[in-house]
């Protein structure tokens, strides 16, 4: 099952499969070096410690994780609680799976419509490109889809969320290039209680964490959706580029304190072999993943769950 602002919804099939093939560099690559690490051995050394270290590193896993790993295997070695190379497999999964499930947070639970989502990154992270994507699943949940284009503050910016609003079937409440977006929010808002739409997905400028005026402009967003709907915005999502790596913490850093972020979308999750980054920039951030982008099409976005990315990464 897969959790909604209002409620689960059963997950498709297919949901594995999809993150295998999204993550394919990632999973190709962590897959192949765990085999040669583990194939033929029986004994837990320090030369197969040091080849475990250097697979997790490699998918980008992160050193902390990695290091508690080992520690983790060097611990049970110790006590005798495992014995058998084949064994290690298992226990990275668990492990992995517990780091993730630790950032988990529920959704708000929206009794009333429109659930309102504020959806925020850098310009170049696939921001919108992902509302676009994030509509189409929703509607594919039989809920209807409202798009507000409040990002007037780059040129071109409007179009783009139109078209991508035509791929996915919805409409668009815009104003001018320029226009405050708040007002543009506001209007957004009453245009989707009047339709009685499920959602109204809100993009917004491509701030940079360095502009406190767009900072603040963000803010005053926040403000006119809760005046306006009780409890909005439900789901405030920040868009990260997985092909950066951990070099992208720093900038996430700042726009968690001051956008209130509370879930994560990582973009391009295909065109990179540092997949595993997932982890720590959860841990880091201490928010839950809510999506990942796995490919350029329509539907290549998936709802995040710990267990089936953690068996898309190690599964051959």
């Amino acid at each position: 099952m897969i959790q909604t602002l209002f409620g689960s919804v059963q997950s498709q099939p297919s949901l594995l499969e999809r993150l295998k093939s999204g993550i394919q560099k990632t999973r190709a690559g962590l897959v192949a070096r765990l085999e040669d690490a583990l194939a033929g051995r029986k004994e837990i050394d320090a030369a197969l410690l040091e080849e475990l270290e250097a697979t997790l590193l490699a998918a980008d896993i992160g050193v902390r994780t990695t290091t508690e790993i080992l520690e983790r295997i060097r611990q049970q070695v110790d006590r005798r609680l495992l014995a058998d190379a084949g064994e290690l497999r298992q226990l990275i999964r668990q492990h992995l799976i517990e780091v993730l499930r630790a950032t988990e947070r529920p959704l708000a639970r929206v009794t009333e419509p429109p659930a309102v989502i504020l959806v925020v990154g850098v310009n170049g992270t696939g921001k919108t490109t992902t509302i676009g994507k994030l509509a189409h699943l929703f509607r594919s949940e039989g809920r209807s889809v409202l798009l507000c284009a409040a990002d007037t503050f780059r040129a071109a910016a409007i179009e783009q969320l139109e078209i991508w609003a035509q791929r996915a079937g919805c409409d668009v409440i815009r104003q001018k290039q320029g226009a405050d977006p708040s007002a543009v929010l506001f209007d957004a808002i009453q245009a989707a209680r009047a339709r009685g739409a499920d959602y109204l997905i809100a993009d917004t400028a491509g701030r940079l964490h360095t502009k406190s005026n767009l900072m603040a402009e963000l803010e005053k967003m926040r403000r006119t959706a809760a005046r306006l709907v009780s409890g909005a915005p439900h789901e405030t999502l920040l868009v990260m580029d997985a092909t950066t790596g951990q070099n992208g913490l720093e900038q996430a850093r700042r726009f968690t304190a001051t956008a209130a972020v509370t879930g994560l979308v990582l973009t391009k999750m295909d065109g990179t072999a540092k997949g595993g980054v997932v982890v720590p920039i959860a841990r880091e951030l201490g928010l839950p993943i809510r999506y990942l982008g796995v490919g350029e099409k329509l539907e290549d976005l998936v709802p995040f769950e710990a267990e089936s990315f953690v068996a898309s990464l190690l599964e051959a």
